[in-house]
């Protein structure tokens, strides 16, 4: 975070590495275990860019390239599965990428416009223009945004926070810099 490691591992099965951070982290969320991947992974990340931040102004846009293709399998699965006879409704639940955007506006008491946006990779230019329209038009204060991608095992995310006056300037130049250092 701002260039600083809040948490480092050598673990890359994701199973492991995220009940870890979750552990070093304390984030302490009951329906954390019960969420899908995408969501445990934006969750992460956004608990720890707005723990101690009291403004609750703050819309949501994240995207990535997957959607949510990797609960959707699953969902799938359950479906296929022969000894189900009904779906499972705790994986059904999860079959919408911005189900993520609620798990972290309930935590942290967001009442604001949210977006999640699907494209073939980080958009930097893309991201920057429609933060920058929410914050200009006053539909938010500060925007936390940015790229969060699972799909099968593999992840990969990108979060930042975006307010008026702040630490970095908010451009595809320096959003392109920034996601190539992680």
């Amino acid at each position: 975070m701002n260039g600083k490691a809040i948490f480092e591992t050598d673990e890359t099965d994701f199973s492991i590495f995220i009940k870890s951070a979750y552990e070093a982290l304390h984030i302490d969320y009951s329906k954390f275990f019960k969420m899908d991947n995408l969501s445990k992974l934006a969750f992460m990340i956004a608990d720890v860019l707005l723990k101690e931040d009291t403004e609750k102004d703050v819309a949501l846009v994240l995207s990535n390239k997957a959607s949510s293709l990797d609960t959707d399998r699953k969902h799938q699965q359950s479906i296929s599965d022969s000894t189900n006879f009904y779906p499972s409704p705790s994986v059904f639940v999860y079959t919408l990428p911005n189900i993520c955007l609620g798990e972290i506006s309930i935590k942290h008491g967001l009442h604001s416009e949210n977006a999640f946006l699907v494209f073939d990779k980080f958009n930097p230019s893309f991201m920057k223009d429609y933060t920058n329209s929410l914050l200009k038009e006053g539909n938010a204060k500060k925007v936390l945004c940015g790229w969060v991608n699972f799909d099968n095992g593999k992840y990969d995310a990108f979060l930042y926070v975006v307010a008026n006056k702040g630490t970095f300037a908010h451009t595809t130049e320096e959003l392109t810099r920034l996601y190539q250092t992680i």
